[in-house]
């Protein structure tokens, strides 16, 4: 039974929430606060967590942030009364798996929690780390080194990273790239893939216009070269 962390202060929301949960048999647990769902997590970490961004004293950013620094992984769906774009971004970027903006469907909500439960659940196949080149990638730490020199990489490009690495040598289509790493996000298309792509050849690779190790398979997807 996948066990659930339901950070909300708002008791009508974490209500619905852990009725519908439950009905699916999942274990839920809750806390009003950031500072206390921390400590839910440290002393009994959940296979999950809902995490509302405006909560009283610390922020769901905040929280969010905290926990990726301390290399916890477990996958977060944010919750959040705004819906501008940055916002959204931001959550993503700080290390949030995925953002569904209030007012929510709980039947949305239900379906992303199974989605990210089943990736979560795939990740042991997933290697903790790579090397290739003078490049060293530390998934577990989400550290990344070239020449010995650390190298700041978006959780997104580590995903996509991961992805190729657990497939080195095969080629992985683009639609398979958009599934798993990216998931639920909003607006994904190849392009998403074909930027981050880029931008990680340019962190990483000798010569990007020439990569030796990232390498497109033309109308189809990328393998990585080790």
């Amino acid at each position: 039974m996948s066990s659930i962390l339901i950070i909300e202060d708002d008791p009508a929301i974490q209500f619905g929430l852990t009725e519908n949960l439950g009905f699916e048999s999942y274990e839920v647990q809750t806390a009003d606060t950031a500072e206390e769902g921390y400590r839910i997590i440290s002393e009994s970490p959940p296979d999950l967590i809902i995490l509302d961004i405006m909560l009283p004293g610390m922020s769901g950013y905040e929280l969010c942030r905290k926990l990726r620094g301390e290399g916890v992984s477990i996958p977060i769906i944010m919750l959040t009364a705004r819906g501008e774009e940055f916002d959204r971004v931001m959550g993503l970027d700080l290390g949030a798996d995925d953002y569904v903006t209030k007012p929510f469907s709980v039947i949305e909500v239900m379906a992303r929690v199974r989605a990210l439960l089943r990736r979560a659940g795939s990740s042991s196949e997933f290697p903790d780390s790579v090397s290739f080149g003078d490049v060293v990638v530390d998934f577990k730490k989400y550290e990344a080194e070239k020449a010995g020199k650390p190298v700041t990489l978006a959780r997104k490009e580590y995903g996509l990273l991961r992805m190729l690495a657990s497939r080195a040598g095969e080629v992985v289509t683009r639609d398979e790239l958009l599934n798993d790493v990216w998931g639920q996000d909003e607006y994904p298309s190849s392009r998403t893939v074909d930027a981050h792509v880029a931008t990680v050849r340019a962190k990483l690779e000798k010569d990007p216009h020439k990569p030796e190790h990232l390498i497109t398979m033309h109308g189809v997807g990328y393998k990585l070269v080790l």
